[in-house]
This record gives structure tokens, sequence and C-alpha cells, in this order.
């Protein structure tokens, strides 16, 4: 996901867009411990879009 895309978005749909990131980490972890991961780079991806939502959320609360 680009940040230019992220930072687009208003509030609302940045937050609908973390809790659909952070549900697609958790079924990833339950993958993991299921031992059924098939591409664990989204692991990786997931983290980082959740981190760029979380920053242009806080840019947006304070200015």
């Amino acid at each position: 996901m680009r940040r230019q895309d992220l930072r687009n978005l208003n509030v609302q749909e940045l937050e609908d867009k973390l809790k659909e990131t952070q549900k697609k980490l958790m079924e990833l972890n339950f993958q993991r411990k299921t031992g059924r991961v098939e591409k664990p780079h989204l692991f990786k991806e997931a983290k980082k879009d959740i981190a760029r939502i979380l920053t242009i959320l806080k840019e947006k609360a304070n200015g």
C-alpha cells in the first residue's frame, strides 16, 4: 500500500483500513501457529502497512 494513497483517505477510511489490516495479520499469525503459511513475506507487509496507517492517523490528529 502506498503512502500517497493512504494520505488521500479520510480518518474513517483509515481506521477501517487499519482494522482490516490488523485482521489480516491475525489470520496470518493463526496460519503460522497451525503451520500452513504459504506466503511468509505477507507478515512484513502487514506490519509495515499498520505502521504507515498509524503514522498518518497521528499526523492528521496533530495538524
